[in-house]
């Protein structure tokens, strides 16, 4: 079994394990499940289970009857499922999760509740969300910070939001050849390069969406020894350390772009770990630079406040039936952080008039964190089409 682990035996762990969590999580579960049916998993010429919503918690029928999806997982898949090293997005973008039958979404909105019984992962509710300051008051989640302020303070908001705005970071100047750089990359890139993220607008027009080797330019690279850079990612709870920034994902620079029809240049709410690797990985860190103002109007990024130790199912950024959540009112030269776990989405911008928004992308992680198959980054499955376009997961799944 990968990352050293012992492998599992299909039967023995749903008639003895998953019985004694789901005597703990099962409740929790079956809140998160109920509205996506009878979920069925397989293996190939293999054993299957179905879990059923009932009477309050989750029952597990070892046959795959009852399934309305039924879902065919190869071992390993299975496995790292089970351990929240795999995700129903990631399994379904790298081809190793198949549709028997039923509906491959309902697959992605089985996630929280798999987590949930697996793992006793709380379902995100904003209603139950405890959002207090260090006195206990209740806290602003639209809060910003300078740098300079009090640290206890930042540290503390970090940890309860999963976020942090801090402004006025980088000078007009800096800003001017931050810009300078990401335009040069944006020149230099090629669609299907493998280094870049495409879409198409409304027009049938191909438009970089962001490039992922933002680092292999020295104005990028050098992000990762300012001192601002380092007080602001050390506010973490445990000690994160940069990604190589030469790295593909080591340093993004991504561009928002209106009136899009294909790719993902608008972001549905998800966390950064939704292509696998929570288990190993997390809690990881993101800080995003802003070169232009987050505006509704630019193509704003939003955050589930208090979301990043719980779970919360596939959504669009614009359906109405989703949580809003609290937008970031940066300006350009401001710096977020934000864990990587954490429920964010960045909708379309409202306004036709550029310039949208575009920051700068560094990612953190734990000292010695790996990909749990020895790959390179968990994102990389993204890049399947030969165009550089990455597909809505609802395409993905349908295809199946």
């Amino acid at each position: 079994m990968t990352a050293g682990l012992p492998s599992l035996d299909f039967h023995r762990f749903h008639r003895e394990e998953l019985p004694r969590r789901l005597a703990r999580w099962g409740p929790l579960a079956a809140e998160a499940a109920s509205p996506h049916g009878c979920l069925g998993l397989c293996l190939p010429e293999g054993p299957a289970v179905s879990f059923v919503a009932e009477g309050g918690t989750i029952r597990v029928v070892e046959d795959d009857g009852p399934a309305d999806t039924l879902v065919e997982l190869d071992a390993e898949s299975w496995q790292g499922l089970v351990r929240d090293l795999e995700s129903a997005p990631g399994l379904l973008y790298a081809g190793r999760a198949k549709g028997r039958r039923g509906d491959l979404m309902r697959f992605v909105g089985w996630e929280p509740a798999l987590r949930a019984m697996f793992h006793g992962i709380p379902i995100y509710d904003p209603e139950r969300v405890d959002l207090r300051d260090r006195r206990g008051a209740p806290l602003d989640p639209g809060a910003s910070f300078r740098l300079g302020d009090d640290r206890e303070e930042m540290a503390h908001f970090l940890e309860t939001a999963g976020y942090l705005l801090v402004k006025g970071v980088f000078a007009p100047d800096e800003l001017e050849r931050l810009r300078d750089g990401a335009e040069a990359l944006r020149q230099r890139a090629v669609p299907g390069d493998k280094q870049s993220w495409w879409g198409r607008n409304r027009a049938g027009e191909e438009v970089l969406c962001r490039v992922i080797h933002a680092g292999v330019a020295p104005v990028f690279r050098r992000l990762h020894a300012d001192p601002r850079v380092a007080e602001i990612a050390s506010l973490a709870k445990e000690r994160l350390v940069a990604r190589d920034a030469e790295r593909p994902n080591g340093v993004t620079v991504l561009w928002k772009n209106p009136a899009m029809s294909e790719g993902l240049s608008d972001l549905p709410w998800h966390r950064d770990c939704g292509m696998g690797g929570h288990a190993v990985m997390c809690p990881t860190m993101v800080m995003s630079t802003y070169l232009q103002p987050a505006t509704p109007e630019t193509g704003e990024l939003r955050f589930l406040p208090g979301s990043w130790k719980t779970s919360f199912g596939f959504a669009e950024a614009t359906d109405p039936a989703a949580p809003r959540g609290v937008a970031v009112a940066a300006e350009a030269g401001d710096v977020s952080l934000h864990y990587g776990d954490g429920m964010h989405a960045a909708p379309p911008p409202t306004g036709t008039q550029g310039p949208f928004r575009s920051s700068v992308l560094m990612g953190f992680t734990r000292p010695g964190a790996r990909h749990h198959r020895g790959e390179d980054h968990y994102n990389d499955v993204l890049l399947q089409r030969e165009d550089g376009q990455v597909e809505h997961l609802a395409r993905i799944a349908g295809r199946e």
